[in-house]
Formats: structure tokens, C-alpha cells, sequence
């Protein structure tokens, strides 16, 4: 891991336009809809388009691999002031329930209980 920035600050959730914990189908699904939208045949002779159509592709091919969905979300961006606090407690919440991404399964007893008081929580923010 040491040594890739293969994210130069781009944040691949916000570019596909799915929440942090999408699953494979809504990732699926949100690509296939900007793919259509910023195709470069579409917009002909455009760079920009084209550069955007690279970008959506660059995001897919890394957030629909698990491993490197893994990685990308261990080595991602993590500039604080990008996120609302909402958006961050989403971004990392795997990591902040699994004690700072020290390994502790996710079928733990310790790793439950800290999902359901993450799930109140969300909901008393909701409510604020």
C-alpha cells in the first residue's frame, strides 16, 4: 500500500454519484446512467467530455473490484474539510467500526453492538 496514490485526490464515490457503502448494483446502475450521459460519441469532439467519460470509467473499474475497492477506500482521500459529517461518518465508518482498521471482523460481537449504536446515532442526528 505504501507508495500508491492511485487517487490523486479524486473521490470515485462522488464521481459514480452512489453513497459510500453502494453496493455492486448501485454502482453498476449509476455508471451504466453516466456512461450513456457522458459518452464522447455523444458529444462529439468535446475533451472535456472525454476527459469526464475517463474519469466515470477510471471510478467503475476501481470501485467494482473488491479488492481494489478495499484498498481504494483504505488509501482514499481523506481531506476532513471535502466532507460534510454525514458524508465522512459514510465515507469511513467501516474503518471507525472496525477499531480504526485494525482487522477486527465485521461478524464480531464488539462489531455488532457498534453498528446498531452507529444506526441510533444516525438517527438521532437525523432528528437534530
Amino acid at each position: 500500500m505504501e507508495g500508491n496514490h492511485n487517487s490523486t485526490s479524486k473521490d470515485y464515490y462522488k464521481i459514480l454519484e452512489v453513497d459510500y457503502d453502494a453496493t455492486d448494483e448501485n454502482i453498476r446502475l449509476s455508471y451504466r446512467k453516466l456512461a450513456l450521459k457522458w459518452h464522447p460519441d455523444k458529444h462529439k469532439g468535446d475533451s472535456a467530455v472525454t476527459a469526464k467519460f475517463q474519469e466515470i470509467n477510471e471510478a467503475y473499474n476501481v470501485l467494482i473490484d473488491p479488492d481494489k475497492r478495499f484498498e481504494y477506500d483504505l488509501t482514499g482521500i481523506y481531506e476532513i474539510d471535502k466532507y460534510t459529517l454525514r458524508e465522512y461518518l459514510a465515507r469511513f465508518k467501516g474503518m471507525i467500526l472496525t477499531c480504526n482498521g485494525l482487522g477486527i471482523s465485521h461478524t464480531s460481537t464488539w462489531t455488532e453492538q457498534l453498528t446498531d449504536r452507529n444506526e441510533f446515532a444516525e438517527e438521532v442526528l437525523l432528528h437534530l
